[in-house]
């Protein structure tokens, strides 16, 4: 049997440490939840490292050539309208402005200081009531974001 692992955070190597920590701290909110200088964690799961720094600890070296856009953070957030705003008021590059995904999910992307691309999204507990105050009967949501009708009925009582 593989035994089971669980997801305690997921890092980010950064350029500007500084600059990605007012960044996530001061845009998105992040609380500091250990700080190690070059190595920061978050309470939500995310840490940051200094690039230089992870990659001469990890793979002995300091550079390693970048690929592609292959990586999203993702982040909800009940407040979604306020939060690209102040995403767009920080002057990070917009990927796209608020858009309702296929699902119905209002999301917006833009980009940290490093590039990576970073989605906040509404949570789907809001987006079942959205949908439902909107006058969608509890199959046509389950129809609609693929979640379980049990998930649906649970959600909304």
């Amino acid at each position: 049997m593989t035994p089971g692992y669980q997801l305690r955070a997921f890092v980010l190597f950064v350029k500007d440490m500084a600059a990605s920590r007012k960044f996530y701290e001061s845009v998105l909110g992040q609380e500091v939840a250990m700080d190690h200088g070059l190595n920061v964690g978050y309470k939500s799961g995310l840490a940051l490292w200094q690039q230089d720094y992870a990659l001469a600890v990890i793979h002995g070296k300091k550079t390693r050539p970048r690929k592609g856009n292959d990586l999203e953070v993702y982040f909800e957030s009940a407040q979604v309208d306020e939060a690209f705003e102040a995403v767009r008021a920080c002057g990070a590059p917009i990927i796209h402005e608020i858009r309702e995904q296929p699902w119905g999910q209002r999301v917006f992307r833009f980009r940290d200081p490093d590039g990576f691309a970073l989605e906040i999204g509404e949570p789907m507990d809001a987006l079942v009531r959205r949908l439902k105050d909107n006058g969608m009967a509890e199959d046509a949501i389950a129809a609609r974001t693929t979640l379980p009708i049990d998930m649906i009925r649970a959600l909304l009582s």
